[in-house]
């Protein structure tokens, strides 16, 4: 969720900088020192360069950002935690209360209300957990850390001209751990970016103006590449047997296609027509199905790039809208925990396939890795591992 570039921020630090980050509070004080110079030559005056006073290195927020296990249960786990009867049903009240409003949103943005209030809903719980982290301190410390130095710079520069353009006060300053601010926890550099003024007060407020939150999440999606009056995700069910190297976020056939191999609409009919979809197993050929459109898989995946994530939030949407609960899919699927993840991200790494960072999720590049094996071993390339798929792997 930039005045400054990330070349441009590469290029004045130089190679004594790339070599000066770390998990620890020695030398913050001087990264702080000139990350300040490079504020001001960005354009911060004075009033935004004062929120750069008497911080300090929170390692807290290191621990934190380590310890992000949740995004590694299953798809069917992590919608349970997630998709309650209360977020379903507050969900619908608020857009009932407030119709006139998303109307106006959707007319203007094609978002429909739904979506945003999912997001609302699991961000905040509609607003219940704002979080208490101050903002600033926390992304100097990940612009410091050297894990993802660039992209919390990044985010630091937006923090200080929110404030130093009048968008935000200095109590207005704190939110989620990463640095994450309002009701549907825009991190700074797209606040300042693609925030709107849905309420007509002159101000951009994402903290307590519910239009302004709502509204600027639509610009964002749209940003990211939303379509109106497009789906997002359908379930579907699958057959017992499929060309299941081509069920892949990255591969695109017509629905007609998909009906010709068998997978069928899990609550009406499907189309079976030329509009182009993806089949996504969140849990592999045994577990939930669903067609996943562009909305999905740009849109979606640009707000926040964790497939379950993104999948549960949509699901959530569909809840909202009046879909029926999910099918759990044909059997039992022995998913990995985050300590397995962890294994078997190791174990393709060794065999020289690219599974992105070792972090215990299940991402993109894990899981066309793990289909890159199932191909090899002869497995249904359904781009999910099991439990049994990393006994075999670690049996050669």
């Amino acid at each position: 969720m930039m005045a400054v570039s990330l070349l441009a921020f590469a290029l004045a630090a130089g190679a004594a900088e790339a070599a000066s980050c770390g998990n620890s509070a020695k030398g913050f004080q001087g990264f702080l020192k000139e990350f300040r110079k490079e504020a001001a030559a960005a354009g911060i005056s004075e009033r935004g360069l004062s929120l750069l006073d008497g911080v300090e290195y929170q390692p807290a927020i290191i621990k934190k950002d380590r310890s992000q296990s949740v995004f590694s249960l299953s798809f069917l786990k992590f919608q349970e935690r997630m998709v309650s009867d209360y977020r379903i049903k507050e969900g619908r009240a608020i857009i009932k209360r407030n119709k006139k409003l998303f109307d106006a949103i959707e007319q203007r943005y094609g978002v429909p209300g739904e979506v945003l209030v999912a997001f609302w809903a699991f961000e905040t719980d509609f607003g219940k957990n704002l979080g208490d982290f101050p903002t600033v301190p926390s992304l100097a410390t990940l612009a410091w850390d050297c894990r993802r130095p660039e992209r919390f710079r990044e985010q630091l520069l937006g923090a200080l001209k929110l404030y130093d353009n009048g968008d935000l006060d200095r109590e207005d300053m704190h939110g989620a751990w990463a640095g994450e601010i309002g009701l549907t926890q825009f991190l700074p550099k797209e606040y300042f970016e693609n925030a709107v003024d849905f309420d007509g007060d002159g101000h951009r407020n994402l903290i307590k103006s519910i239009p302004d939150a709502m509204a600027s999440s639509a610009a964002l999606l749209v940003k990211h590449g939303w379509q109106a009056n497009q789906p997002y995700i359908e379930e579907v069910t699958v057959p017992a047997e499929l060309p299941w190297d081509q069920a892949d976020i990255a591969i695109q056939h017509p629905r007609s296609q998909w009906v010709k191999w068998g997978v069928k609409g899990a609550h009406g009919k499907l189309k079976a027509d030329k509009f182009p979809a993806s089949l996504l197993l969140p849990m592999g050929k045994d577990g939930p199905a669903f067609l996943a459109y562009q909305n999905f898989t740009d849109a979606y995946l640009l707000w926040n790039e964790s497939l379950v994530y993104s999948l549960t939030a949509a699901y959530l949407a569909t809840r909202i809208a009046g879909a029926d609960k999910i099918d759990p899919g044909r059997g039992e699927v022995n998913a990995l925990s985050y300590e397995q993840i962890i294994e078997l991200q190791k174990l393709l790494a060794s065999k020289g396939l690219d599974v992105g960072e070792v972090d215990g999720k299940l991402g993109r590049a894990t899981r066309q890795a793990v289909k890159q094996e199932q191909i090899r071993m002869g497995w249904p390339a359904d781009s999910y591992p099991t439990v049994e798929f990393l006994e075999a792997l670690k049996r050669g």
